[in-house]
């Protein structure tokens, strides 16, 4: 689906905790999430540390949208 919705030129970031699977998939804008159970945050961090996390991922994520890509492209934290 995500090869689809960019064919229509909507600019897609798929947030995955298994990278390998986002490519052979074929996502161009691909961001690591932390880990299977929670992709987009950490009962160990507590509420306030979690919502951090993943305020942290989604501001990579619209970076990422708005960032020019030929090809497959995986985003990690110090991209930017």
């Amino acid at each position: 689906m995500v090869k689809e919705i960019e064919r229509a030129g909507i600019p897609v970031v798929h947030m995955c905790t298994v990278v390998p699977i986002s490519k052979t998939i074929g996502a161009n804008r691909i961001i690591p999430a932390i880990g299977i159970p929670y992709p987009l945050g950490d009962p160990h961090l507590g509420e306030e540390g979690s919502y951090k996390l993943r305020m942290k991922l989604v501001k990579r994520a619209l970076k990422a949208l708005q960032t020019p890509v030929d090809g497959q492209t995986v985003f990690e934290s110090d991209d930017f």
